[in-house]
């Protein structure tokens, strides 16, 4: 074991060991999304003592491992991925019934968040074996925390969009009629691509999580239609994971309904039924000549009383 986690090990021990972690249960543990100080005391505690770590990559989980001076054998180590979860978690249950402690990680964060788990965690359950989550370090919830979002009615998780890009105009023209704060994650590849779709979004503010937790980590604020120039404006910018933040629309100051005379509002409704919402509000805008941001303004409203 190193010596930069071995005294953080011994008091794992002190702190959690007192604690129940029992046998035939699967523990879902949040590992850290880059830096591994941001590891807790007590997954050290339930990865040394587990029986078997399933884990998305088992490459991946003993280079974690080995950073913290742990040795595992490869018979302790079980890759359950998204290829093969349903056929892992067989496994997994096999092993609960011989009395062991399974502990599951995914390459990074919280598993079963826009990860691999799901499927597992569900399949133990059915199986009527016990799940035991050990909260911890999540992109999610770091850079809300981080992006000062203000908003009313909490947020919606989105994870990755589509790399299509009909699907992903199809989910962004749903975004467009969503008031809540919005979380969506990106790989490197793809980030210019998002940025350009996410763009016609106008005013409403994003908050770009880049390297979160790491060496060269970045939290950016900006309008959502200045995110490619953003993007564009250094390479670096386009290097590593990435956590975004649509910001919650801020609540109109008058009823959106009493904003537009009864011609255009009843225009409105008929195209809303029809269409998606960014088309509708863009139609009734062209045919009666009233202001655009009013009528999304209202039809905003009429999603949200339809909800």
């Amino acid at each position: 074991m190193t010596s930069i986690y071995s005294h953080a090990f011994q008091v794992a021990r002190e702190a959690v060991g007192p604690q129940n972690h029992p046998a035939s249960t699967l523990y879902v543990v949040a590992t850290p999304i880059g830096n591994l100080a941001d590891i807790t005391l007590r997954a050290m505690y339930v990865i040394e003592r587990a029986d078997t770590l399933a884990c998305e990559d088992t490459r991946h989980t003993q280079q974690m491992l080995r950073a913290y001076g742990l040795d595992r054998s490869n018979s302790q180590l079980l890759a359950v991925h998204q290829h093969n979860e349903a056929e892992a978690a067989a496994q997994v249950i096999a092993r609960l019934a011989q009395g062991q402690r399974v502990a599951y990680v995914s390459d990074a964060g919280t598993p079963a968040i826009s990860d691999p788990g799901a499927r597992l965690v569900a399949a133990v359950a059915a199986a009527g074996y016990r799940v035991m989550p050990l909260p911890g370090a999540s992109s999610v919830t770091a850079l809300l925390s981080a992006s000062g979002m203000t908003g009313e009615g909490g947020f919606v998780f989105t994870g990755f969009l589509s790399s299509k890009a009909t699907e992903r105009q199809r989910a962004i023209d749903t975004l467009m009629g969503e008031s809540r704060a919005v979380v969506l994650l990106e790989a490197p590849h793809r980030i210019e691509a998002l940025a350009q779709a996410l763009s016609q979004l106008g005013s409403r503010l994003i908050t770009v999580g880049r390297e979160l937790t790491k060496q060269f980590e970045t939290v950016h604020t900006l309008p959502a239609h200045q995110l490619p120039a953003w993007f564009a404006e250094k390479a670096d910018h386009v290097r590593g994971e990435f956590a975004l933040v649509i910001h919650a629309l801020d609540k109109p100051t008058q009823d959106a309904n009493e904003a537009l005379d009864a011609d255009s509002l009843r225009t409105l409704k008929l195209l809303l039924t029809e269409l998606p919402l960014k088309t509708a509000v863009k139609l009734t805008s062209d045919i009666t000549g009233a202001s655009k941001n009013v009528v999304y303004d209202t039809a905003l409203s009429l999603k949200k009383d339809q909800d």
